[in-house]
């Protein structure tokens, strides 16, 4: 008789995803989006059509934010390279704390856990109150636009069609600044929100590999 065997065939190996090379082609996408508007005159529109200067610190908060992903995402798939390497016996990164301090029985039984998620998951909150901030910063834009446009209206003393030109050219600037501000900001918190998640869901597949690794015999 053929004698067979009755161990469980070896778990496949999850291919790595390669977040960083993600990251990159979305940040080429961008500078060729940048670079094309720039082209067309409309970074230049943006910038004369509001003098509050919200505009430009928005688009600044946007590409120091989005450096930053790029940024963390080379860190999480560097310690997903650690922990898969952590097969052969190295024993670096933030998956390999969590499985020493597994081993070494805390009397919180949650505290390394808890760490982990503090390495993978703790820096992100930070970035999701800046991705806010954008939001925020084109709203005040707005309120600021929309202020400007009532001083506006309130000035006018009387209606004159010899100078209604010249009125409507200042009546067009505070409301120019509402919406631009508003433009700006939804679309810089659109275009970091889709980092950003992209970044939480690989750091949840990171801790969800560790913890089932931390689980085998």
């Amino acid at each position: 008789m053929i004698a067979r065997s009755t161990s469980a065939p070896p778990r496949p190996v999850p291919a790595l995803e390669p977040i960083w090379l993600e990251w990159g082609a979305l940040a080429g996408m961008f500078a060729f989006a940048a670079w094309l508007l720039g082209g067309r005159g409309v970074w230049a529109l943006l910038l004369s059509s509001d003098p509050t200067g919200l505009t430009l610190v928005i688009i600044i908060v946007f590409v120091a934010a989005t450096l930053w992903c790029g940024m963390r995402a080379r860190e999480l798939q560097q310690q997903r390279r650690l922990l898969d390497a952590a097969r052969g016996g190295a024993a670096e990164g933030w998956a390999a704390e969590y499985w020493a301090a597994l081993a070494a029985a805390p009397r919180d039984a949650d505290a390394p856990l808890d760490l982990l998620l503090e390495h993978t998951h703790g820096p992100h909150g930070t970035a999701w109150w800046v991705n806010g901030i954008q939001l925020k910063l084109g709203l005040l834009g707005k309120v600021i636009g929309f202020s400007i446009l009532a001083l506006e209206i309130g000035q006018i003393q009387n209606f004159d069609a010899s100078q209604s030109q010249e009125l409507l050219r200042s009546l067009t600037t505070g409301l120019g600044v509402a919406l631009l501000t508003t433009m700006v900001g939804l679309v810089g918190n659109i275009l970091l929100g889709l980092q950003l998640t992209r970044l939480d869901r690989y750091a949840d597949a990171l801790v969800a590999e560790a913890q089932r690794r931390g689980l085998e015999p």
